[in-house]
């Protein structure tokens, strides 16, 4: 069975940003699914700037910006440090070390909109099964709240549809997505579907972060 791709979207979101001192802190440890992509790494934040942010127990994006024009975004599961100046953000020195090259750099922190994990074999078990609107606790990713899948697609990259019942692929005649994108109003095309159930073939799963 193959790994799925977790995408995981933060519906309630706002644009607020603050640029904030991103320092390496050799006391935070990534754990094996960290390093292999499989849980957030942690960001330590001050209890002021969580607030401003909305990131209580939610997601932190730190965009960094490098030379060319190049950005790197990492998303952090945060936890709170009272008394640690507002603007100061510590992660990992090996992680940031490794993407940014340096042990402290600025960047803009903001509350993520969506990031993605891949979870190995007995966590993408649990998902076989659901359907379009069916809901997970989100402990499996140690967040807060509930994971509700809104779509996902499989090895062949065909995507799911919630009007089509059950873990099956079958052609239908769509006028719009998901599986269709006319280019002009009223244009339908056949399209090859997968049904609104999670089966083994499956490599991506759609979901919304309800907290």
């Amino acid at each position: 069975m193959p790994e799925f791709k977790l995408v995981v979207s933060v519906p309630k979101h706002n644009n607020q940003s603050i640029k904030v001192k991103v320092v390496g802190d050799e006391k935070i440890q990534l754990s094996k699914e960290q390093k292999e992509g499989r849980k957030l790494p942690i960001a330590i934040v001050s209890r002021a700037l969580a607030d401003k942010l909305n990131v209580n127990d939610a997601v932190l994006m730190l965009k960094f910006s490098q030379e060319g024009g190049k950005v790197i975004k990492m998303h952090f599961k945060t936890t709170i440090e009272d008394g640690l100046d507002e603007n100061t953000v510590k992660i990992s020195s090996d992680l940031l070390g490794e993407k940014i090259g340096e042990l402290q750099a600025e960047a803009i922190a903001m509350k993520s909109k969506a990031f993605q994990l891949t979870l190995d074999d007995s966590t993408s078990r649990r998902f076989v099964g659901m359907k379009i609107g069916d809901e997970i606790d989100a402990v499996i990713i140690d967040l807060k709240g509930k994971l509700v899948v809104k779509g996902g697609s499989d090895n062949s990259g065909f995507p799911m549809r919630k009007d089509l019942p059950g873990a099956v692929k079958k052609k239908l005649l769509l006028s719009g997505p998901p599986g269709y994108h006319p280019e002009r109003n009223g244009e339908k095309r056949r399209k090859m579907v997968r049904g609104n159930t999670i089966d083994e073939s499956f490599v991506q799963i759609n979901t919304i972060l309800v907290q």
